[in-house]
């Protein structure tokens, strides 16, 4: 399988001291959907940046299809799309008009624009409303418009930040289906950042977690997963002098791999198999050394859990807080209008 994106050794330090990238290395192959997972502040929009030349490294080389992104900037971005957190559309304009203002920019003929746009403006579904502006389409609407706008010069790499952040469930499964039928009918590289589980689950060939700058684990979603372990029992207990006892004999336990303390007081088993079965005689154990369970669950593992695991936290309080902080910008650009 060929390398289409190489990163090694990246690492992007702000004047202010601030290090975003902290010397992080990984390859992404033709046809592949990569996924970027981290927290607000982890790197994931920087490196996205640094790879596409909008911003220059601080030490570390990357590479697309064979370029070197530091010496050859202008060339790499004739291979690829962008389409950021926020929508660049113009809400002044149609939506056929904004098409056509990024076909100039990559000094695309008429001709060509013509079967591009009509294509393009029928698969996102907003063939029907070309003529109308950009003002009166919903979220949804428009981050369609601003991924076409993306695709007019046909990039054999697409880069998507955060493609369906505060879209309701619905329009994000649409947004979901455009991208597999991309990588299906166009063999086109997307490297897809996320505050969605079930998205990178669903979409993505392997997914990197980054945290603080650095990745934490990169792999294949059901091989991240396999590293949790078969089970995972998650429980609460009345703190009291016998915990620490009660911890050590359940991690002396049959097919436990791990006992780990996660925020608010609650603490998670890892279980290689059979999870099930291990219930009851953590609840004799609990007897024995007198401690009381509060609550208990048992699952199987998922990316959540996964992330949990890499970071100590989950990425469902990060993602509250970033589509607050989109809906205000949104609502004070509405505004200002």
């Amino acid at each position: 399988m060929k390398e289409i994106i190489k990163v090694t050794s990246l690492k992007k330090t702000y004047k202010n001291g601030t290090e975003a990238v902290k010397g992080i290395t990984f390859l992404i192959n033709e046809g592949e959907i990569f996924g970027f997972l981290g927290p607000n502040g982890a790197g994931k929009t920087t490196t996205i940046k640094t790879i596409i030349g909008l911003l220059k490294p601080t030490d570390g080389e990357v590479f697309v299809n064979g370029i070197n992104v530091k010496e050859n900037p202008f060339k790499v971005r004739n291979l690829i799309g962008y389409a950021s957190q926020e929508t660049g559309v113009d809400d002044n304009l149609t939506g056929e008009e904004n098409l056509r203002i990024q076909a100039s920019l990559y000094h695309i003929s008429d001709r060509d624009y013509l079967e591009r746009g009509k294509e393009l403006l029928k698969m996102f579904g907003l063939y029907e409303r070309r003529k109308d502006l950009v003002s009166f389409y919903s979220g949804g609407m428009r981050k369609r418009l601003d991924i076409a706008c993306a695709l007019i010069h046909r990039p054999k790499i697409l880069f998507l930040d955060e493609p369906t952040l505060g879209l309701d469930v619905q329009t994000r499964v649409t947004i979901w289906d455009y991208i597999v039928k991309l990588r299906e009918e166009h063999k086109m590289t997307i490297f897809l950042t996320t505050h969605y589980m079930e998205e990178a689950d669903e979409l993505c060939d392997r997914v990197a977690i980054i945290d603080h700058g650095e990745i934490k684990a990169l792999d294949k979603p059901g091989k991240l997963k396999e590293l949790i372990g078969g089970d995972i029992i998650t429980f609460t207990l009345n703190d009291t002098n016998a915990m620490e006892d009660f911890l050590v004999a359940v991690k002396e336990l049959p097919t436990v791999k791990d006992v780990k303390k996660l925020p608010r007081g609650i603490f998670q088993i890892i279980v290689s198999q059979n999870g099930d079965r291990l219930i009851p005689r953590i609840f004799e154990l609990s007897r024995e050394k007198e401690v009381e369970i509060t609550s208990i669950r048992l699952k199987r593992p998922t990316l959540d859990d996964v992330y949990l695991h890499f970071t100590g936290r989950r990425i469902r309080d990060e993602e509250a807080t970033k589509e607050d902080h989109v809906k205000r910008r949104i609502m004070m650009r509405r505004t200002r209008r």
